[in-house]
């Protein structure tokens, strides 16, 4: 539990700081547009890549907090050794995405990105950079999937 705890607290953290970030990106989008007249170049592609990483790390954060919005209506009209069944199960088609979408597919998209030497237009970023974080998530999500199986 040591290791989740930490993780959490890293993961919560950075999230706050993307969104920190994201917002002071903004409000520098809007001065540097309406006070001095020239918007400035790089916000918007900033803001765009900061708002993948804080939903798919945030996915993975929330993921691992058990706090993602849920349809309770059939696991209550079930009972007790029904609801368990139903939660490996929900536990299970989590982590086969997890896998194949966000960890196999991630590190294809990213690889296949490092390839071709994409960048972005304005920042000049490695596309690679951006996409990482799909893997990363990927690998988040698995890593709370099993730490709950384990615990309970």
């Amino acid at each position: 539990m040591m290791i989740r705890n930490k993780i959490d607290r890293i993961l919560s953290r950075l999230l706050m700081g993307i969104m920190s970030l994201m917002v002071l990106n903004v409000l520098w989008q809007v001065f540097s547009r309406y006070i001095l007249g020239a918007p400035s170049s790089f916000t918007d592609e900033l803001s765009r890549y900061l708002m993948i990483w804080l939903g798919i790390l945030g996915a993975a954060y929330v993921s691992g907090q058990n706090a993602h919005v849920a349809i309770d209506f059939l696991p209550k009209k079930l009972n007790t050794k029904k609801q368990r069944k139903l939660r490996r199960l929900v536990t299970v088609i989590v982590m086969s995405f997890a896998f194949f979408a966000l960890v196999i597919g991630g590190f294809r998209l990213v690889y296949l990105t490092f390839i071709l030497e994409q960048y972005s237009p304005a920042l000049k970023l490695p596309l690679a950079l951006v996409y990482l974080v799909m893997p990363l998530s990927g690998m988040l999500i698995m890593y709370y999937k099993i730490s709950d199986i384990l615990t309970k």
